[in-house]
């Protein structure tokens, strides 16, 4: 699997580099935001690790122009802006992930492979699955063990971010965003009606997936 790390630290770039082909990636680096877009125009990357704070243009810059290029290859945020007000503009700009500095390098190493998984779980672009679990976005279906039940839009929206992210913690600022929109009036209990939906829903299916509460943090669909 290729990686494309954009990262101006030289000391830190050449650390993420030597784990990353460690756990048998390989990775090309570099060190400003502009080459890490020409870069990043690129199809033979799987995962792009951009950082923020870059010379020449920065990381939230790079992101924008890449996703209006169309560019769909998941990109990880790694940034020591760890307000939610950064991490909330990462994502509304097609961010997949977000890490904050400083970061236990076995996370960084599971966000990437959790993205990677989410690549080749995809039977077709409407078929999703964990454990147990088979999403149908076509459709509308949740479906296990030859039991299925339909969900609304939202329910949709939500069900498919966690499952671009399974077993990673996703806040209510982030499924707002992703959801509803940056300038949405939308607010956390919407979040907690339509969590109380899906989880109902797994229940009546019998699926031993689950979505469960990560106090003052968010929520996590885990198995």
């Amino acid at each position: 699997m290729n990686v494309l790390l954009i990262e101006d630290e030289i000391e830190l770039s050449d650390g993420i580099v030597h784990l990353l082909k460690k756990s048998k990636f390989n990775v090309d680096a570099v060190y400003d935001g502009e080459q890490g877009y020409l870069s990043g125009l690129s199809d033979r990357y799987d995962v792009i690790v951009l950082d923020i704070m870059l010379p020449k243009m920065n990381g939230f810059e790079v992101l924008k122009k890449l996703r209006e290029e169309k560019v769909t290859t998941p990109i990880i945020v790694l940034s020591a802006l760890g307000q939610t007000s950064d991490k909330v503009r990462g994502l509304d700009l097609g961010a997949d992930d977000y890490l904050a500095k400083p970061f236990q390098p076995e996370e960084l190493i599971a966000r990437i492979k959790a993205l990677l998984r989410r690549k080749t779980d995809v039977i077709n672009e409407d078929i999703l699955t964990i454990g147990d679990l088979t999403f149908n976005a076509s459709s509308y279906e949740l479906i296990c063990n030859n039991k299925s039940i339909k969900v609304s839009l939202k329910e949709s929206e939500i069900l498919k971010y966690f499952l671009a992210r399974p077993n990673f913690v996703v806040t209510k600022d982030e499924l707002i965003i992703k959801v509803w929109g940056y300038d949405s009036d939308a607010e956390y209990n919407n979040i907690e009606v339509y969590i109380s939906f899906l989880r109902k829903k797994l229940q009546f299916i019998g699926s031993t997936v689950s979505i469960s509460t990560v106090r003052g943090a968010g929520y996590r669909l885990e198995e």
